[in-house]
């Protein structure tokens, strides 16, 4: 398991836990929670992280990237 901020562009990933309360009600706001699949489409330098999920594209900044625990998804 890694976190989000460290998945390589172009990955299927699952989201395993978000640790920080706060991060875990603004994933929520945006349908994302324990169990979601996501695809990591961009990782800007010193940027934010851009996932997809469904039909939405989210660009998650760093910090919060960092408080999500993914696993490849299969």
């Amino acid at each position: 398991m890694t976190t989000l901020d460290k998945v390589r562009r172009g990955a299927k990933v699952e989201i395993c836990r978000i640790a920080d309360g706060h991060v875990r009600a603004q994933a929520i706001r945006f349908g994302l929670c324990e169990g979601s699949v996501v695809t990591c489409g961009e990782k800007l330098p010193a940027g934010p992280v851009v996932i997809y999920t469904g039909w939405q594209e989210l660009a998650l900044g760093r910090s919060i990237a960092r408080n999500i625990t993914v696993k490849e998804a299969s």
